[in-house]
């Protein structure tokens, strides 16, 4: 990274999708690839990953979910069980119809996801109600093929996620699961990514294909764009008719099992992205920053041996939170300023020959750039309560970008005019997806996002077509 390419030269405000396309880059986030929409996923990022991955798996494995692994070719004959389900992703499908030089005698899907490699599997295992409920997730990459403008992270052409297929004897029992799923989803967006987002129901038209219903996490970006978090699909016996899924019931009767689907995706890096950079580059909540703190030692040759020596002492006093030392001398120190600033790590230590001789140090946080004179005694606890405010202001400020962009909407005017504003409106809907398909008609970009948990709809009319409200709900662009 040379002096002269370091930093941003767009402005978010200006053009945030050309910023956003700078900075991933600029950042050593990702690297473009020659197949459109595959990306690389530097160690960078792929760092922040595994630590969301692990924070999920976590939780995961506490309510009784265990890893497996399913292949990633599927046969034609597998996807095409279930109606709805092949209907809704054979746009996206990529398949292998060669083995070399030789054609296959049948056509192997690359997943795009895996209900239809895994549940000819489950039918063999699932024979008594004593083998339920079965709790599986996969680590795992997909690819879907179907859009022409990929954005590397938000709408990738493979990308990573994880994707928990679990099986009930009853409906209560496998709906019971979704507030849990749920739940832990928005810990983690909220805790460790600091992101706000409402829960709810998908409309009809956009559930997942073979869901009786979808429900989701649904977050609103400064482009004026809503975005689709974590979701979590109720199945119910769509798939375990289709893949015969039974077994004996306790007075030994034959029934069908009922399923759910789950999964939260390599976008939500994306959209945590879009959300906190700004025009120095990333802001990463300290939780998930790979580095909390980083150290730079500013000294001359004949203070150079006292100033790292004082800086590993500091190390090693904050060996609570990751930090590292740069002490690159190729590099001046304001050049190091601005990289680690581009790279949004939240706290910056500045130390030379005169903090050490007044016992502080200048500790700079990235959300702001506030800077403060830090005694080295109480060092450690302020890192630690800076770091908490850097998480709470970021996630404050998502809560407040969604909050402050919703128009309620008494009529589809309303509408309208909140999609022409870039923002949201939030109105009485009838759910049918010909009304649906009929805004989207009307206003270019439309869409439905999800109708929260604790909404109603009772007694209201569509705000399109007049017809009984059955829920209320967000409309928005997106992504």
């Amino acid at each position: 990274m040379s002096e002269n390419k370091i930093g941003l030269t767009i402005k978010k405000s200006e053009d945030i999708s050309k910023w956003y396309t700078e900075l991933i880059t600029k950042a050593d986030l990702i690297e473009y690839t020659d197949v459109s929409g595959c990306i690389i996923y530097k160690p960078y990022i792929y760092e922040i990953w595994e630590m969301l991955k692990g924070e999920l798996d976590k939780r995961f494995k506490k309510i009784g979910i265990k890893n497996a692994y399913f292949p990633l070719f599927i046969p034609e004959k597998f996807l095409n069980k279930e109606k709805d389900h092949v209907e809704g992703f054979a746009p996206e499908v990529a398949w292998v119809t060669h083995a070399g030089n030789s054609e296959l005698n049948e056509r192997l899907a690359v997943r795009p996801t895996s209900e239809t490699i895994m549940y000819p599997y489950i039918a063999k295992w699932v024979r008594s109600w004593r083998d339920l409920p079965l709790k599986l997730n996969q680590w795992n990459n997909v690819v879907r093929w179907e859009f022409k403008n990929p954005v590397p992270l938000m709408r990738s052409r493979e990308f990573l996620w994880n994707e928990g297929h679990t099986v009930y004897a009853t409906k209560e029992e496998a709906e019971a699961e979704r507030d849990k799923i749920l739940g832990i989803y928005q810990e983690v967006l909220k805790d460790y990514m600091a992101l706000y987002g409402i829960s709810g129901y998908k409309s009809d038209r956009e559930k997942f294909a073979g869901a009786v219903y979808t429900t989701s996490i649904e977050m609103f970006l400064e482009s004026g764009k809503a975005i689709q978090g974590p979701d979590f699909h109720f199945d119910g016996q769509n798939f375990a008719k289709a893949f015969d899924i039974t077994f004996l019931d306790e007075e030994g009767n034959r029934q069908y099992a009922y399923q759910n689907t789950f999964a939260f995706t390599t976008r939500m890096i994306g959209v945590m992205i879009m959300m906190h950079g700004d025009d120095k580059g990333l802001v990463l909540p300290p939780r998930v920053a790979p580095t909390q703190v980083v150290i730079i030692p500013i000294y001359k040759k004949e203070n150079k041996e006292e100033v790292l020596e004082k800086a590993y002492e500091l190390k090693e006093l904050l060996k609570d939170f990751r930090v590292e030392i740069d002490e690159r001398d190729s590099y001046s120190p304001g050049w190091k300023f601005n990289e680690h600033e581009l790279k949004g790590i939240p706290i910056r230590i500045e130390l030379g020959p005169r903090d050490i001789k007044e016992s502080k140090a200048i500790v700079v946080r990235r959300d702001n750039i506030e800077k403060e004179a830090v005694s080295f005694n109480n060092l450690n606890q302020r890192i630690k309560e800076k770091l908490d405010s850097i998480h709470n202001h970021l996630y404050d400020r998502s809560k407040l970008i969604f909050e402050s962009n919703v128009i309620n909407a008494e009529k589809f005017e309303d509408v309208e005019r909140a999609i022409k504003e870039k923002k949201m409106a939030f109105g009485a809907f009838c759910n049918r997806p010909e009304c649906e398909e009929s805004m989207k008609d009307k206003v270019e970009g439309l869409t439905t996002r999800c109708s929260p948990f604790d909404s109603d709809a009772h007694g209201k009319s569509c705000v399109h077509c007049g017809k009984p409200a059955k829920l209320m709900i967000y409309f928005a662009r997106s992504y």
